[in-house]
């Protein structure tokens, strides 16, 4: 079992995540994440991207739109602005959305 792969607090990324491996974002991530792993966005993290991966758990700070194969979930601390792709989407109560669901299979 490989470790997640962390962006810290404090730390950049301009540009593209692609792997096959798990990433936590505590810092900011601007551009493209593309991985055939969970995406988890703390709730310090700021991502500035759009997404395509497996599952996503965000509980931070999202603007942009997420395409996942299995699962998106937006936490009571999350806030999401785009569009959300996935077959099974949960948003907690008190979690900010703005955008379209699209629930079809991926």
């Amino acid at each position: 079992m490989a470790e997640d792969t962390i962006i810290s607090r404090g730390i950049t990324i301009d540009g593209e995540i692609s792997g096959s491996e798990p990433v936590v974002v505590e810092g900011t991530v601007k551009g493209k994440i593309a991985l055939s792993a969970t995406v988890t966005i703390t709730n310090e993290g700021v991502v500035e991207a759009d997404i395509e991966t497996t599952q996503v758990q965000i509980s931070g700070a999202m603007t942009g739109n997420v395409v996942a194969s299995e699962r998106v979930e937006i936490t009571p601390e999350g806030r999401v602005v785009g569009d959300v792709r996935a077959p099974r989407i949960l948003i907690a109560d008190g979690a900010g959305f703005k955008g379209h669901i699209d629930m079809d299979v991926v």
